[in-house]
């Protein structure tokens, strides 16, 4: 049996879509359905059920699994294993960051980087969501947690600046949003998580202005200001950049997460990972004033 004819087999089981399968594995959706056939010929077992819904597990199939995922375990340790001893300034670093300001502040470290060691091939993306580092999903990741949160016991993790955020409302439409002005409608722009903002908004200087929408990301929330479709509590390190914001009167200046540096115990001492690392660390703890909310755009 072939692992990597294994491996389509977790992925289209987690997923029930031969795309989406094909898409978290990089490869095309009828690679996944041929491989898919080729390991059920050889077994002369039928793994998965095809129906018009997707991919559903047979009875063999669900029996698989747990050895599949065993299988899936011992390899993702033991490349992790033989990569942890690569002591070269070469190779590829793979690189998961909560949002695009964080990453661009990073790149404008891991520009220079780059110069110094030409080997290292930096692939960045840019997720909240969670990465597995055991399965090397990534090789670092960048993540921002509570305040006062721990990582995971399984991870390595280092705090790097504190996320502070304040309430902001974009100048061209403070007017008619601006909460201390008379005659105003202002409203808060809401992310996903419903339940929390209402949170933030009961211990803000404005419980009585309503939510509004539903914005899947920073950067989504951040355009929605700007374009006055309402006012936001956004991390400073956003807020303060961006020419066309400006802080409210009653900012609510809060300490309300931290920005981790995250990476797998087994390569912690590879070269080309250490130093991707401590790039990061020194970009981000340079520019923590801005993070603290050091520099707040104008009143």
């Amino acid at each position: 049996m072939d692992w990597n004819d294994v491996r389509y087999v977790l992925a289209l089981a987690r997923l029930g879509s031969v795309r989406a399968a094909g898409a978290s594995l990089g490869v095309s959706h009828s690679t996944v359905a041929r491989r898919v056939e080729a390991l059920e010929a050889q077994l002369a077992t039928r793994l998965f059920d095809r129906t018009r819904d997707g991919y559903t597990l047979t009875d063999a199939g669900r029996d698989m699994l747990p050895g599949a995922e065993r299988i899936e375990r011992e390899m993702s340790a033991l490349e992790r294993g033989v990569v942890g001893q690569d002591e070269r300034l070469s190779g590829a670093v793979s690189l998961t960051c909560c949002d695009e300001y964080v990453s661009e502040i990073m790149i404008e470290e891991l520009a220079s980087f780059c110069r110094t060691y030409p080997d290292i091939e930096i692939c960045i993306t840019n997720d909240s969501r969670s990465f597995d580092l055991s399965k090397r999903e990534a090789d670092i990741a960048v993540r921002t947690l509570a305040a006062g949160a721990m990582p995971p016991e399984h991870l390595i993790g280092r705090r790097l600046v504190p996320v502070v955020c304040a309430n902001y409302v974009a100048m061209a439409h403070a007017e008619r949003l601006d909460p201390e002005r008379k005659g105003t409608s202002p409203r808060w722009i809401a992310f996903d998580e419903r339940k929390h903002v209402e949170l933030l908004i009961a211990a803000s200087s404005y419980p009585d202005v309503p939510p509004w929408g539903a914005f899947s990301s920073l950067a989504l929330m951040t355009q929605a200001v700007r374009e006055g479709m309402g006012i936001a509590t956004l991390p400073c390190y956003v807020g303060d950049r961006d020419p066309a914001l400006r802080r409210l009167e009653k900012p609510d200046i809060r300490h309300l997460a931290d920005l981790w540096l995250l990476c797998h115990p087994d390569l912690r001492d590879t070269a080309r990972f250490q130093s991707v690392r401590q790039s990061i660390s020194r970009a981000l703890q340079r520019r923590e004033s801005l993070f603290r909310g050091d520099s707040p755009a104008s009143v």
